[in-house]
């Protein structure tokens, strides 16, 4: 049966998803950012108030996957941190200037995370090569691949999908990128085996005084006043289509 990984951007997100029916979470910071590294609080409430696989993101900004000297040591800090915290897996992805993976890293990257399910994130999407990325990652022991088939959603980019995953072997291939109730059974028609979703809405902010004239973003047009949510309805809805496709 597919199994349905659900992306949060805070504890309270992941305890929804949970109860609605996810197998997995990827816990994130910064929404906006596509997912950043998760704080130290944030990873010991996850580990405390979830039950279900969490695998934290390693991403210490946004933009693109080639990361300085400073960047790399801190994501290997983090790595050794959730290890240590007892997750089972983490999300993560480096590429170098020309848009390969960055093997020496990910060596490194792979030694640091000794006994966890590594996820090579969409990092993928952006690299030059898809086929010559994916034997990177069945060489470097990666669990799987989180794709879109590098195009702007998983559901434009089916067929590198499911040409990867006909590729596979022992290499898991889940599609992600705007995958939700609506087109989830094109995934499944096509056999794919792991399902990733934010399932999400914006939600407004439960505070009734508002000082609206100014943000505490560099975007000025963002909105103080709504966050980004699982909506455990929609994790329930596509947790059950995924079960009546298997039966």
């Amino acid at each position: 049966m597919a199994l349905l990984e659900i992306c949060c951007y805070s504890v309270e997100c992941a305890v929804t998803a949970q109860q609605h029916g996810a197998d997995r979470i990827e816990l994130c910071a910064a929404p906006k950012e596509g997912g950043l590294t998760p704080s130290y609080g944030m990873l010991k409430s996850a580990r405390q108030a979830v039950s279900i696989p969490v695998h934290p993101i390693i991403r210490p900004r946004g933009g693109d996957f080639c990361y300085t000297a400073g960047e790399f040591s801190a994501m290997l800090e983090d790595i050794a941190l959730v290890r240590d915290l007892g997750f089972p897996g983490l999300v993560i992805g480096l590429l170098d200037e020309d848009g390969n993976v960055d093997m020496p890293r990910m060596r490194q990257v792979m030694d640091a995370a000794k006994g966890l399910a590594v996820t090579f994130h969409r990092a993928f999407d952006m690299c030059k090569n898809p086929v010559q990325a994916f034997d990177n990652m069945a060489e470097l022991g990666v669990s799987r691949i989180l794709t879109s088939g590098q195009q702007s959603s998983a559901e434009k980019g089916l067929q590198l999908i499911t040409e990867l995953k006909a590729h596979s072997g022992v290499l898991t291939i889940m599609a992600g990128a705007g995958v939700r109730t609506s087109n989830l059974n094109l995934f499944l028609n096509a056999g794919v085996e792991e399902l990733h979703s934010s399932a999400g809405k914006w939600m407004p902010s439960p505070m009734r005084y508002r000082n609206t004239g100014l943000s505490m973003s560099t975007d000025a047009e963002a909105d103080e006043y709504s966050r980004y949510g699982v909506d455990g309805e929609s994790v329930a809805v596509m947790k059950s289509m995924i079960e009546r496709h298997h039966v």
